[in-house]
């Protein structure tokens, strides 16, 4: 049930993105890192998601990310996980190993710690992509805490989703 308006407008968000999902026959599966399953939480928070969410995959670890994902061991040796490279290969990986139709994938630092001067906490790269299509990736800096990179995160997920339909 959502407590604050934050909370209402990513309830928004994903009935939006679900009923335009729905009027296309399309699936849609998340590949998460910093948030968590937070954007598969709000999706599959919409009644009658069972009809067009396919599946969410939370991958933290590079492991995760590899097995998952099928994120190539040598993108984040040499580009780290939350890079554009990354990014792209989790979305498409997501595509690869779902039946789903269109991806969105998030890799970032939420916080507090784990930022450096190349990548403060707050830097989130997000992925969308249609089956077949190209993907479409983007750097984020959001402010806040870890809570609020997070939410930032969620909500800018849900609308690169609502675009991309």
């Amino acid at each position: 049930m959502a407590t604050t308006p934050d909370d209402l407008e990513l309830e928004r968000l994903a009935a939006g993105i679900g009923e335009r999902l729905r009027a296309a026959r399309d699936r849609v599966v998340t590949a998460e890192s910093c948030t968590g399953g937070w954007i598969a939480k709000a999706m599959t928070g919409v009644a009658g998601s069972s009809d067009w969410f396919d599946c969410g995959m939370v991958a933290y670890s590079y492991e995760a990310k590899q097995a998952l994902l099928g994120v190539r061991p040598q993108t984040l040796e040499s580009q780290g996980a939350v890079s554009r490279e990354t990014v792209i290969e989790m979305v498409s990986g997501a595509l690869v190993h779902s039946g789903a139709s269109v991806a969105v994938a998030v890799t970032g630092i939420a916080g507090p710690g784990g930022g450096s001067t190349d990548k403060p906490v707050g830097t989130v790269w997000i992925g969308w992509k249609r089956r077949g299509g190209y993907t479409h990736a983007e750097l984020f800096h959001f402010d806040g805490d870890r809570d609020a990179v997070r939410r930032q995160t969620v909500a800018r997920a849900l609308e690169g989703l609502e675009a991309l339909l």
